[in-house]
């Protein structure tokens, strides 16, 4: 369900109708869950409760009563880092997972049930980055945006824009809008008019220790604020503050790595 804009929604129950393409659900995986919980909570305001078990022991991020992100527990014999990762939304989880393969894409793991919230799959773009993929049952797993503690946008930071763009479009659908800039790769994705996400070009400056990857930005009412509460409670600051077009942005770590942004919105 859309409103005259094409953004979600609310249902009748308070859930929210993602269309497909829509960013829709971040979802972290973590070596220790209750320090995780500890740091979010203290940060967000968020409280915890068990969630579906596709991938293991798993947790839903709620506020005010309302899921805003997952956190589950990577295996002990997985050597991968701690990550965020966006969902988008689909209306055939299966389908897409077929489309990503066509278009020589990765899919990791599924497509698969999470009980009797919905279908999954965890995929990567050509490029190597790894995004995930959300075909719920329940109206939507997210129903709060736009206030402290809530995803406020995803970007994916690669290599170059103009073929990683076109692998996104074929997916979701999306139309694109370029940055005209001899100094700045930056690719726009739009769907049915609106932003949805962002995809920047580092070229050669792309850290080879990270590779592409998406980088999820949470919404807080003072940033300066949020950055010392990040290092209060054992974190790391990466980057900023510092005012863009958007807000006020920093981007930071949690105590296991796990890097994500803050950001105050503009006025």
């Amino acid at each position: 369900m859309t409103d005259a804009r094409g953004n979600a929604r609310p249902n009748g129950d308070g859930s929210v109708r993602h269309p497909p393409g829509t960013p829709c659900w971040v979802s972290l995986m973590v070596r220790g869950l209750d320090a995780t919980e500890q740091f979010y909570g203290a940060l967000f305001g968020w409280e915890f409760r068990p969630g579906p078990r596709p991938l293991g022991p798993y947790v839903r991020a709620l506020l005010d009563g309302y899921p805003v992100a997952g956190i589950g527990v990577l295996s002990p014999d997985r050597r991968l880092p701690a990550a965020w990762t966006p969902y988008f939304a689909s209306d055939d989880v299966d389908l897409t997972a077929e489309v990503v393969r066509s278009c020589g894409g990765t899919v990791g793991v599924g497509p698969l049930d999470a009980d009797d919230a919905g279908r999954l799959a965890l995929v990567s773009d050509p490029s190597g980055a790894v995004f995930g993929i959300w075909q719920t049952t329940l109206g939507a797993v997210g129903g709060v945006t736009g206030r402290p503690g809530t995803p406020a946008w995803n970007e994916l930071t690669t290599f170059e824009t103009t073929n990683v763009a076109k692998f996104y479009e074929t997916v979701f659908g999306y139309d694109e809008e370029p940055v005209v800039s001899a100094d700045l790769d930056y690719v726009t994705l739009r769907l049915d008019g609106r932003p949805v996400t962002g995809v920047h070009g580092l070229g050669n400056a792309l850290p080879r220790d990270r590779g592409p990857h998406w980088t999820t930005y949470f919404t807080v009412a003072d940033t300066d604020d949020a950055v010392d509460q990040v290092l209060h409670l054992g974190g790391q600051v990466l980057g900023g503050p510092r005012d863009t077009e958007h807000g006020r942005v920093a981007m930071v770590a949690d105590p296991e790595g796990a890097r994500f942004a803050l950001v105050r919105t503009a006025e």
